[in-house]
């Protein structure tokens, strides 16, 4: 199986490397940490199986997925990310993903996972526990409110989390509103930065409002 790997963080790229290359049936052909790169790599090397992170510099990866999908709907494309965000999950399959794993699943676990996905569209997620689904609750965060601060560490305006989600600008300020009462912040860098120490979402962007 032909694959590339987008991530921006080096070690889970050399992680992923070699957890495939140690199971002998994946080639990888290409890698890249940047989102503007991942479509050009697409187009040259022509892989079976894309490995996408959710959150890339310079090009959103669920922008990235939209692309693969209109231009090379031949291609298998699996999301990769640390939330567990109900929502984001059901985004990423909404869009054409064939898996969405997050990056705790072991990864002995991750080449059987891709030869599903190259099979056959999986449709699910790889990877969550009950412990991070509990997170969310133990904070009275409902799934659509884990989402939006997902989107907020990804460094997205409201105006851009009201486009990526169908929802009114409105809809997105009063989620915001309902989130920074519920964790006790005033602004969305405090938001994103006390959803990161609970694990529920990425390594944020801080940006005041």
């Amino acid at each position: 199986m032909r694959v590339v790997i987008a991530d921006d963080h080096r070690l889970v790229l050399d992680g992923i490397r070699r957890a495939l290359e140690a199971d002998g049936n994946f080639e990888i052909v290409g890698e890249t940490q940047s989102g503007m790169q991942v479509l050009p790599l697409v187009a040259r090397e022509k892989p079976d199986l894309v490995l996408l992170d959710v959150r890339m510099p310079n090009m959103d990866g669920l922008a990235c997925l939209d692309e693969i999908r209109r231009r090379h709907p031949e291609i298998k494309v699996v999301m990769l990310s640390a939330s567990t965000s109900g929502d984001l999950i059901e985004a990423a399959l909404r869009r054409g993903a064939s898996a969405y794993v997050i990056k705790s699943v072991d990864p002995d676990d991750l080449p059987a996972t891709l030869r599903q996905a190259l099979q056959r569209n999986l449709h699910t997620a790889i990877g969550m526990d009950n412990e991070e689904r509990s997170g969310a609750k133990a904070l009275g965060l409902t799934e659509r409110e884990v989402t939006i601060l997902g989107a907020l560490a990804r460094g997205l305006s409201n105006d851009q989390i009201a486009k990526e989600f169908w929802v009114a600008p409105q809809t997105v300020k009063f989620h915001l509103t309902n989130i920074y009462r519920k964790l006790g912040v005033k602004n969305r860098t405090e938001a994103t930065r006390l959803a990161y120490q609970h694990g529920l979402v990425e390594s944020p962007i801080y940006a005041d409002e």
